[in-house]
């Protein structure tokens, strides 16, 4: 390693010598930080307007930074053109990055893992860069805790307790109100024999909801209270294992969830005691899909699984199951809106598919749908489009519809709602006709957004209408959310404006009841809630341009992040509008530009909805 570069935390840059270079100006360290994380290279005029704007010569203040910048990354390294190049050594560390998009076992040894970027430093005389660096925090903060969380379910997996329980308090002590982290950290104490450390986690954990939420601890808390250690079992052959597998399987396709969970559980622990590798690796498969893809708030206990399922599968070399196991839990990092670790599960699986086409749709589904949520655009329709490409090669009709939704739904955040209708209905079909009618109400309620938008108030209310009904006899919290959502935007759209705040009130509740909610829907509800309390004058407007602020920059949304901004500067917060046009240049999105460009031409309109 010739040079490190420590930016969580205090920073400093430790050079090949093993000398601590110190830079003499805080502009150094901000300047650095923006080159390090910036997504495309800043021209020199961009980066004197926003951190030397206050000095009587931007350009020369910036030169001076540049050349302090130079002289501590030492010889392989350099920082210069215009647009600016940060080039570091070959073999430079830069703890940042690490921890965005290395392996999990290198980002949980950084010194600096869970400290605050830049910590202690202030750029008041900044604005648009101290919003850029608090949206760069929370995102790094978070990407601590799923590193953390990771660590202590990979420990899990390994039958290391104490390993466990250590990363699992770290991370429920950074976000104690988090239901996953809190139910982890109480399996684990279930799981390694400590009862009364359960029951006391427990109790501090309801104590808290109770105070901070005014709820009890939801599903996932209460089944890990219940969790015990497993008893061995008698040994059966691979013949009962795989009945007992097409049995669970069979009972939570009828909708028994419980029975099919024990049922599961049970061939996970025969093909244990049998040392039937495949079998462990399958039971373990089957039954993480079961309870991820359930809707009883279970997708912890489902990690569980899937990180045991990836340890013996490497173990013996089992490439396809490797696969599996990965794209599952890209799958799960999706939802939780923890992109960066979900970019790394799901390009293992794609490159792990070896060509198998059902894999490559799955994996590149689902990479489609990462780089959608973060407002990849380009390249989220390129995954997209070469996942329906696979699924049909596939025969698998749900992965297409599922691509098919994902593309309509960058249609219509773009603006295209020809694209949206014609893409949404195709996906509707595919559901339909493979009678996969638990997904439906998703593409549904987005091309009654697009209905919506196109300005057809009355059919929009009916596919809305048609989709909250099927949601709700589904139970599915998420698709009652964006449902609901859309059903207040037809409310406010004829008049009902009061009704139509009450609506979104109760599509976050709805989308949010259960601790594995679609994190993105969130932002995209709080995103309408803003726009109709900028556009009625709302008291609560405030709270919800802060509140999507925090949700989009903790999780990397980016277009989301763009229109908290231009909420804010509707409101008239300082250095918002400067920001939102700064962070919105690397967003290709027409949709995004006719707002910032009336955001120029001082018109400063709240953004619109899809529908």
């Amino acid at each position: 390693m010739s040079l490190s570069v420590q930016l969580l935390g205090r920073p400093r840059i430790v050079q090949a010598s093993g000398t601590t270079y110190p830079f003499r100006s805080r502009k150094s360290w901000a300047l650095l930080a923006y080159l390090i994380l910036a997504e495309v290279p800043p021209s020199r005029g961009q980066l004197a307007q926003l951190l030397f704007a206050d000095a009587d010569d931007p350009q020369r203040a910036l030169r001076w930074c540049l050349s302090e910048i130079r002289r501590g990354l030492g010889e392989g390294g350099s920082v210069e053109d215009d647009p600016v190049q940060l080039r570091l050594p070959h073999d430079a560390v830069v703890d940042v990055e690490v921890l965005a998009r290395g392996a999990s076992s290198d980002a949980i040894a950084l010194p600096g893992l869970g400290a605050t970027v830049l910590d202690g430093m202030t750029f008041r005389a900044s604005a648009a860069y101290e919003i850029w660096l608090l949206a760069q925090q929370r995102h790094l903060t978070a990407a601590s805790e799923a590193i953390l969380h990771e660590a202590a379910v990979r420990s899990l997996a390994r039958g290391e307790w104490q390993e466990a329980i250590s990363y699992a308090s770290r991370v429920a002590a950074m976000s104690p109100l988090d239901e996953n982290h809190q139910a982890l950290l109480i399996r684990l104490y279930r799981l390694a024999g400590d009862d009364d450390a359960a029951e006391r986690a427990f109790a501090a954990c309801a104590s808290l909801f109770q105070s901070e939420l005014g709820t009890p601890p939801g599903p996932a808390v209460l089944a890990a209270r219940r969790t015990s250690r497993p008893n061995p079992l008698a040994e059966a052959d691979d013949a009962t294992i795989e009945a007992i597998i097409e049995a669970g399987t069979a009972a939570m396709g009828a909708g028994a969830l419980e029975a099919g969970i024990r049922s599961l559980q049970t061939a996970t622990r025969l093909a244990d005691g049998a040392r039937k590798t495949r079998l462990r690796v399958r039971s373990r498969l089957v039954l993480a899909e079961a309870l991820v893809h359930a809707l009883g708030g279970l997708d912890e206990e489902g990690l569980a699984s899937l990180y045991e399922a990836d340890e013996i599968a490497v173990a013996h070399q089992l490439t396809d199951a490797v696969a599996a196991a990965r794209a599952e839990l890209g799958y799960v990092d999706f939802l939780r809106a923890r992109y960066d670790r979900a970019l790394v599960w799901l390009n293992d699986a794609l490159r792990l598919a070896d060509g198998s086409p059902a894999m490559t749709a799955k994996a590149t589904t689902y990479l489609g749908s990462v780089e959608s949520d973060r407002a990849n655009y380009g390249p989220a329709r390129l995954l997209l489009e070469q996942a329906v490409h696979h699924a049909r090669m596939a025969g698998d009709p749900r992965r297409e519809a599922f691509a098919q939704s994902m593309l309509g739904r960058i249609s219509l955040l773009s603006g295209d709602l020809g694209g949206a209708s014609e893409k949404l209905s195709t996906s509707i079909a595919l559901a339909q006709q493979d009678h996969w009618l638990s997904f439906l109400p998703w593409p549904q309620a987005l091309l009654g957004e697009a209905t919506l938008a196109a300005g057809d108030v009355g059919t929009a209310a009916e596919v809305f209408d048609q989709a909250f009904a099927r949601a709700c006899q589904l139970g599915d919290p998420c698709w009652e959310g964006i449902a609901a959502r859309g059903l207040a935007l037809v409310a406010e759209a004829d008049g009902e404006v009061s009704r139509g705040f009450d609506l979104l009130a109760e599509s976050r509740a709805r989308a949010n009841r259960l601790a594995d909610p679609y994190v993105w829907l969130d932002g995209h509800i709080l995103d309408a809630q803003c726009i109709l309390g900028l556009r009625h004058g709302h008291p609560e407007t405030g709270a919800w341009v802060e509140d999507l602020r925090q949700l989009a920059s903790r999780t990397g949304m980016r277009e989301l992040v763009v229109r908290s901004l231009l909420h804010g500067a509707s409101l008239g917060q300082e250095g918002d509008g400067e920001a939102a046009v700064l962070l919105a240049r690397d967003i290709d999105n027409p949709a995004l530009t006719v707002l910032l460009d009336a955001r120029r031409s001082s018109t400063t309109p709240s953004p619109q909805p899809p529908g």
